[in-house]
């Protein structure tokens, strides 16, 4: 078997939904892909991850362009990793907010981040020439920000660390309408390659206690109820903790990354393996599970190289 990122061969195009989720909220979503959020207020919208590439976010706007003619003043930047940022410039947004924590890894990974995603999924980075270069945010905040888009207010928090430790979520309470980023998954495996697995749990214990009746998740389709909600929710959890759980016991038996790699993945396969991108995020998500057991408390910086003698190590020996 030829040592490659499983994610290379995947090259066929997925079929975009366009989802209302209130009178005012939409989720973008394609099939496991990266998703985008979209809400309208009473004189601008705003976007919720900007896709990969400014040619992606034409398609993004042609949706928008189904349903408002209003400006797009706002992109939300959930955090930092270049599939969900790259994309900023093609919306003509007066402003593009983060939180610090993320603004603070885009200065510090930024560049290295893009070029190891590029490497691992190209499909996700279409007319990557469009990109004119790293996405800086105008608008940084600590915690929370309330912006209002006339009587609509779109309440960003960060309530914990997960899946990064910048992690934004956008919550409309009127609507009780809820961007995740990916802090939650629905149907599509969890990368955990820059996370806090030990936090992850009681951050999606917050998110549950706003009791959204809906959620866009960073992948995999609009959750149109509180019912579908909940079970994003459990499946993200039980992902986590089964995957942290047993690198943690495998590196506490003495194991190596190989070792543990193997026992995870087995254990893992029969109940989440149908999910996207399973084969592609394990490498990752179990290397940072091996760090974090072991005392590494920040995710070490990935970059292309990195990545390459990662998989080629674990994934298919």
């Amino acid at each position: 078997m030829s040592k490659a990122f499983a994610s290379k061969g995947d090259l066929e195009p997925k079929t975009v939904s366009f989802t209302q989720l209130a009178d005012n909220a939409y989720a973008y979503t394609a099939e496991g892909d990266p998703n985008t959020g979209v809400i309208i207020g009473d004189d601008c919208v705003m976007v919720v991850d900007a896709q990969a590439t400014p040619v992606m976010a034409q398609d993004v706007i042609r949706h928008i362009r189904t349903v408002t003619d209003k400006p797009i003043r706002h992109v939300v930047l959930s955090h930092y990793h270049a599939v969900r940022v790259l994309g900023a410039s093609g919306y003509g947004a007066a402003n593009i907010i983060a939180s610090r924590d993320t603004y603070d890894l885009i200065v510090e990974r930024g560049e290295q981040d893009y070029q190891s995603e590029f490497e691992r999924f190209p499909r996700l980075f279409q007319a990557a020439e469009s990109i004119p270069g790293l996405t800086w945010p105008t608008i940084v905040f600590e915690k929370e920000l309330s912006v209002w888009l006339g009587r609509t207010e779109v309440r960003l928090m960060q309530l914990g660390r997960g899946h990064t430790k910048g992690d934004t979520v956008a919550w409309l309470p009127k609507e009780g309408v809820l961007f995740s980023g990916d802090l939650v998954e629905f149907g599509a495996t969890p990368y955990t390659g820059d996370a806090y697995l030990r936090d992850w749990p009681a951050t999606l214990d917050r998110i549950a206690a706003l009791e959204p009746r809906a959620l866009v998740p960073g992948r995999g389709d609009a959750l149109q109820t509180p019912d579908k909600v909940a079970e994003a929710l459990r499946g993200t959890r039980a992902f986590v903790t089964t995957m942290y759980e047993s690198v943690r016991a495998a590196r506490a038996a003495g194991q190596d990354l190989k070792q543990a790699y193997d026992a995870t993945y087995a254990r893992l396969k029969p109940e989440f393996g149908h999910w996207v991108i399973f084969d592609h995020c394990l490498p990752f998500d179990i290397s940072r599970a091996y760090d974090e057991s072991g005392g590494i408390d920040d995710p070490r910086i990935w970059t292309a190289a990195r990545d390459a003698e990662m998989w080629q190590s674990l994934a298919h020996e």
